[in-house]
């Protein structure tokens, strides 16, 4: 069984959904499991956004878990590669293939 938790981010991850995002990502985090973030329907993500997912790595990194990032859109890949921001994570393009290639 994988140890690996999906959660599912809406439509844009900015600063009107971060803190939402963050606790509860943290909550799975402090559960001792590696989290999937699904950005598969997440068409914007501002610098709150982009926070939150660094943040979330950090957390992660230190307790020996992971933060996958799964159907990220070519709009968002780029600001990350733009920002640096891309080096920190793993990425995936579906779900499936994230637990398949992760475990």
């Amino acid at each position: 069984m994988s140890n690996i938790e999906i959660h599912k981010v809406g439509n844009v991850l900015d600063a009107s959904t971060s803190k939402i995002e963050q606790e509860a990502i943290t909550q799975i985090l402090d559960q001792g499991k590696n989290v999937a973030l699904d950005l598969s329907e997440c068409s914007y993500v501002s610098s709150a956004g982009l926070r939150v997912m660094l943040y979330s790595y950090k957390i992660a990194a230190t307790e020996g878990l992971k933060l996958y990032l799964v159907g990220v859109s070519d709009e968002v890949r780029e600001v990350m590669a733009i920002t640096g921001f891309e080096r920190f994570f793993i990425f995936y393009n579906n779900i499936e293939e994230c637990i398949n290639q992760s475990e």
